[in-house]
């Protein structure tokens, strides 16, 4: 089969990159998706069991820090594009583990734009590199009348957020001195379906579930904008798509929350959805020493992305909330085999000889 596009996504076991593969892959039966994913402990390919026999779908377990393989992938299918999500992304284990996040995030990014410009020999026409990023390379707002912007200058404050700002710089580098056609988006918080529960909401979901504590760090003031995690796949087929070469798109919500009021909101829900005494699971939250480097307010503004492209989310938070919190509570099955790590054993044993 001829495919018009031959697209490489980077992270597609991943919570965000599962999402944008399937969609992708159902969305666009004349491009072939190749998935590749080291499948650390956040990679789950039961995230997307559902399309992995797609004719358009091929999956490839590796590393993107290693060049011969990357070198080897870019020869075997040919690849005119890629989705770059692959990422460590956690930021508290970013503050344990820092050298983890600068090998992944900036050696593994540098290691595809490098083996992508040789590979397209600098033959550039219908060609694009698009890097997927966070909000965090911007630091901190302090004042409720600021938002992010395309242009807000660089501050990041823990080694995960340095080591997305560092790979941002190395995908403009490329562009302005080799001309690689390239896009880059940086997206606000994002929560739904399949997410790893060592996330907030995942987290306190399955706690309340089990009524566990629900630890909140420092008062529990600072502010996230939350964005939908379907809405953030439709927004990377849009820029995809359409994104002129060369800039960069803020990916928003439109949903500022303070965390306490956000776990408030997800205790009531959570009572009501299961048949507890409405305040139960409040009775859960504990406040605990808040974590080094934890910036106030992230808030997004995305205008440039609606009035380019014309995108806009589908979804205002309480309703995104109750989707998800029906999700976990209709998925168990996986929750339960993501906690155990029941989840990695099937694929570990499939992929073992590879």
């Amino acid at each position: 089969m001829t495919f018009d596009k031959i697209i490489l996504i980077t992270g597609g076991a991943g919570f965000i990159g599962a999402h944008v593969i399937r969609l992708m892959v159902e969305k666009y039966p004349n491009y072939q998706i190749v998935n590749l994913d080291k499948l650390t402990y956040a990679g789950n390919l039961e995230n997307i069991k559902d399309i992995e026999n797609a004719e358009n779908y091929a999956f490839e377990k590796g590393d993107i820090v290693d060049l011969e393989f990357i070198r080897s992938l870019f020869q075997k299918y040919k690849f005119d594009s890629v989705i770059h999500l692959a990422a460590e992304s956690h930021v508290d284990r970013s503050i344990t583990e820092p050298l983890l996040f600068i090998e992944t995030n900036i050696i593994g990014t540098a290691v595809l734009l490098q083996v992508a410009k040789e590979s397209w020999k600098e033959d550039f026409s219908n060609k694009l590199f698009y890097h997927v990023s966070t909000d965090e390379v911007y630091g901190s707002l302090e004042n409720e009348d600021e938002f992010f912007l395309e242009t807000t200058a660089y501050d990041p404050r823990s080694p995960y957020s340095a080591s997305k700002a560092s790979s941002d710089h190395l995908v403009r580098a490329y562009f302005n001195t080799y001309k690689m056609p390239v896009v880059i988006s940086n997206c606000s918080n994002n929560y739904g379906p399949n997410q790893f529960p060592e996330k907030l909401i995942p987290l306190f979901i399955n706690n309340i579930i089990n009524k566990k504590s629900l630890p909140v760090y420092g008062a529990g003031l600072n502010i996230r904008d939350w964005l939908y995690v379907v809405d953030h796949a439709r927004a990377i087929d849009v820029i995809f798509h359409g994104g002129k070469v060369g800039e960069t798109y803020n990916i928003g919500g439109h949903n500022e929350w303070t965390n306490l009021d956000l776990i408030k909101i997800l205790c009531q829900q959570m009572d009501e959805k299961l048949g507890r005494v409405e305040g139960s699971s409040e009775k859960l939250i504990t406040y605990v020493t808040d974590r080094a480097g934890h910036d106030m307010r992230y808030a997004i503004d995305a205008t440039k992305l609606k009035e380019e492209l014309g995108w806009l989310p589908s979804l205002q938070f309480e309703e995104g909330l109750s989707k998800t919190i029906d999700w976990y509570l209709s998925n168990e099955a996986w929750l339960n085999n993501i906690t155990s790590g029941n989840y990695q054993k099937y694929y570990e044993q499939q992929y073992a000889n590879r």
